[in-house]
Formats: structure tokens, C-alpha cells, sequence
């Protein structure tokens, strides 16, 4: 399949704009999937070109913290390990099955995590004291996590943000920023998987790259100057708005 040169300049400004929604909360993907999906590209190489250009914003976002001292990549090599584990499982996988079955589940585990952090005013606005050491919650979370970041997707921010301030006690801007390390990693093995498989239209996936940069560091430099009073209504509201958008998809 050939891209319409005209539709160039909306698919970057649909990866700049993702970009920079993806760094501060997660949900990149509700914008960038079905853009994808209305040019006509098959569902298959609409999610592998999608892992192609969200790899250019989480690695802009991840660098951008790292080069901030938010975050220590040697501190979360336990978590890349087992988030590359993962998302190469569930990469392989949705290739092969039909990923339906989870869209009638991921909706409701989203409406809980909005639905906790709106009811928990302090959640995520300083550091907690961890429930887990590092091994046994990067063991569990980057395994079930990648895994679903590979085979689906969406969503998948919003789970390692709350998931790495309930289990390791980060505040909300730390979380953020172990996110993209998280995400970087499950989206650039899934993606070695996805041209394994030949689903990647690299045009598309790297004019959207492109915007995805620029995005995500605007975005990673909101949340590194603003913190986590202004992260979390954004984060609530991505996590509503992707409710929402797979309970009209699920049930339409």
C-alpha cells in the first residue's frame, strides 16, 4: 500500500500532538490508531506502524527525563528486561490471534484506575513508602504489562503509572518517567517483531515519528516543570477518554 503524499502533514501532526499527549499521561495511542486505521492501512500494519512511530515519542520522552535526573535507567534494568520479555510474547501473538476478546475487560480496569486516583486526592503528589522491592514487581507487572503493550496497547501508560506508585511508592512525575522507559522498551520490541512480520508502513511510521519527537519533549518538559498537580487531571482524562473510546468500539 502506497500513502497519499497529502496525508503526510497530518500524519505528523497527528504524532506531534500524540506525542506530546503520550509524555504527560499516556493515551498516544487513541489518537494515532485510528488515524492510522481511516487511511485505509489493514489493522495488523495499522498497530505495527503505530509501534514505529510511538518509539520516536517514548524514546524522545525517556531521554528527556533521564537528562533531567528524574529517572536512572540502571535503577529499572530488572523492569527492561522483563518488559522486552513480554512485549515480544504479545507482539507475536496478536499476529496471530484476534486481540477482541480484550477490548470488553480493558475498559473497566481503566474506569477503576481513573476512578482510584480521582478518589485518592494525594496519590502520586509525593513519594510513598514501596509495597514491593523491585525484582518480584518488575517480574509481575513488566511481564503482564509488555505482554499487553505488544498485543493491544491501549491503556498501557496509565497501568505503569499507577501501578509503579502503588507497588514502588514513586510520586506521579518519577512514575511518568519510568513509564516511557517502560514503554520505549515494549514499543521498540514489539516492534523488531512487527517488521519480523512485515507489518510496518515505514513512511507513515516515520513522518509521524518525527512529530512524535517534537511532542514528546514539549511534553516530558511540562511535566518536568509543573509536576504532578498538573499531570494528574490530564492523566484522569486520558484514562476516562480511552474508556470510553473502547466501550464505543466494544459495544457499537
Amino acid at each position: 500500500m502506497t500513502i497519499s503524499y497529502w496525508l503526510l502533514p497530518l500524519l505528523f501532526a497527528t504524532g506531534l500532538v500524540a506525542g506530546l499527549v503520550d509524555a504527560i499521561a499516556g493515551g498516544g495511542g487513541l489518537i494515532t490508531v485510528p488515524v492510522l486505521l481511516w487511511t485505509g492501512i489493514p489493522p495488523q500494519y495499522a498497530l505495527g506502524t503505530n509501534k514505529l512511530q510511538s518509539t520516536f515519542g517514548s524514546g524522545s520522552a525517556m531521554y528527556h527525563f533521564a537528562g533531567a535526573g528524574t529517572i536512572t535507567l540502571k535503577e529499572s534494568l530488572e523492569g527492561i528486561a522483563f518488559t522486552a520479555i513480554g512485549a515480544a510474547a504479545g507482539a507475536l501473538t496478536v499476529q496471530r490471534l484476534d486481540p477482541t476478546f480484550l477490548r470488553g475487560i480493558i475498559p473497566f480496569l481503566l474506569l477503576a484506575i481513573a476512578l482510584y486516583t480521582l478518589m485518592t486526592p494525594r496519590l502520586g503528589l509525593e513519594d510513598i513508602h514501596p509495597r514491593l522491592t523491585k525484582l518480584p514487581f518488575y517480574l509481575c507487572c513488566g511481564l503482564a504489562l509488555g505482554f499487553y503493550d505488544g498485543f493491544f496497547g491501549p491503556g498501557t501508560g496509565s497501568f505503569w503509572v499507577i501501578a509503579l506508585m502503588l507497588g514502588l511508592g514513586y510520586n506521579m512525575t518519577t512514575a511518568t518517567g519510568y513509564t516511557k522507559v517502560m514503554n520505549f522498551t515494549s514499543n521498540i520490541v514489539s516492534l523488531a517483531m512487527f517488521i519480523l512480520g512485515g507489518h510496518v508502513y515505514y513512511t507513515a511510521g516515520l513522518t509521524m515519528g518525527v512529530g512524535q519527537l517534537l511532542g514528546a519533549r514539549v511534553g516530558a518538559g511540562l511535566v518536568l516543570s509543573r509536576g504532578a498537580r498538573f499531570v494528574r487531571p490530564i492523566f484522569i482524562t486520558m484514562s476516562l477518554a480511552i474508556t470510553a473510546k473502547l466501550l464505543f468500539d466494544y459495544y457499537r
